[in-house]
């Protein structure tokens, strides 16, 4: 049965085991009660089972004999893991129907509203992403026991990512030392989602990894110093009363690339095998581009005793278009992280001012 097909008759059960209140109108005789609904399900559930568990079989199937053709097992010990696989597929199917069998015969002598599913540790799962044990489908839901097996070989492997660090700007003519920005309060948030594929068939020590992240850049302004855009030109201006805070952000949806590579360890399983980077040392080299959706400038002051916040949006002459370099190198998940925009943070200057970031980043499976 398609996943399509499985989420038709899981609802179809999940809307009928609903408790029905009592209605004012009469209730035709004829009409089909709640519980035979749910038996009717129930059985097309069964009807589904053993066609499933006999796809399962051909895909475990399929695997040893991938392993017997790469030589990695014999031909005596391929025919024992399928007469294996064969007896656990045969002894699934025997329990699941058992199962089912329960819950029909509880429906038939229980009024309706009776839930079949009290104490019940199967149930009904909805999964997202890989989940436990590794499963095959990134959506699933149905029967936590009809889940699909693992995949004999994943190539691609998803995790979040995130970083955080410090954030400032390398200016034209000037060092680094001699930013406006003080350096201990401008920091970088960056939130995203990757994708990792092993790009040679029997190795995993060259990687590829691409996704999207939202970037946030700030900086907080030296000398009670703000932005300010005059005609068209970005520049810093003293502040006409004390300043408590000056700040300035902008927000920037990426899609990074870079080239990883590093040693793995290989785990084989009867039915699978894996590469593992788990406490391996890595190193990312690529880049990223996108778009800036925001800008925004804060500032906190005093005005005759009263507390001021304000809040510029836009009208700074951000680079619309934004791309740049970046690199990590990480022991396990966690990473030092820089990128540099080749992107000037203003547009059309007389002076190129260019975001650098340098932090740690978590890759987050």
């Amino acid at each position: 049965m398609n996943n399509i097909t499985r989420l038709v008759v899981c609802l179809v059960i999940a809307l009928t085991f609903t408790t029905v209140q009592a209605q004012d109108t009469k209730i035709d005789s004829t009409q089909t009660s709640s519980n035979q609904l749910k038996i009717n399900a129930l059985k097309e559930l069964k009807t589904n089972i053993e066609n499933e568990e006999r796809e399962f079989l051909k895909s475990e199937v399929a695997a040893i004999n991938k392993r017997l053709d790469d030589g990695k097992i014999t031909a005596s010990e391929a025919e024992n893991l399928k007469k294996e696989a064969a007896k656990n597929r045969a002894l699934n199917i025997e329990n699941r129907l058992a199962i089912i069998d329960n819950k029909i015969a509880l429906l038939e002598r229980n009024d309706d509203g009776y839930d079949a599913e009290d104490g019940d540790g199967d149930g009904f799962v909805l999964r997202i992403g890989g989940g436990e044990e590794d499963k095959e489908s990134f959506v699933y839901f149905g029967e936590k026991s009809n889940d699909k097996p693992r995949k004999y070989d994943r190539r691609t492997t998803t995790n979040v990512v995130f970083a955080l660090g410090f954030n400032n700007a390398i200016i034209e003519g000037q060092s680094l030392d001699d930013s406006p920005y003080k350096i201990e309060n401008s920091d970088f948030f960056e939130l995203g989602y990757a994708w990792k594929t092993r790009l040679f068939e029997n190795t995993n020590f060259w990687r590829l990894k691409y996704g999207f992240s939202f970037q946030w850049n700030k900086f907080e302004m030296k000398d009670n110093n703000y932005l300010v855009n005059t005609d068209g030109e970005i520049a810093l201006q003293e502040f006409p009363s004390d300043l408590n805070k000056a700040k300035f952000r902008t927000t920037n949806l990426v899609f990074p690339m870079h080239i990883e590579f590093g040693p793995s360890k290989k785990i084989e399983k009867d039915d699978y095998f894996r590469y593992s980077t788990y406490k391996k040392l890595k190193v990312g080299l690529g880049g990223y581009a996108g778009l800036n959706i925001g800008s925004m400038q804060k500032l906190k002051y005093k005005e005759d005793g009263d507390r001021i916040k304000n809040k510029q949006r836009g009208g700074f002459e951000v680079s619309e278009f934004v791309y740049g370099l970046s690199g990590y190198v990480a022991l396990g998940d966690i990473a030092l992280y820089v990128k540099y925009d080749l992107s000037p943070i203003f547009k059309d200057q007389l002076i190129d001012q260019n975001n650098i970031s340098v932090g740690i980043r978590f890759d987050m499976d």
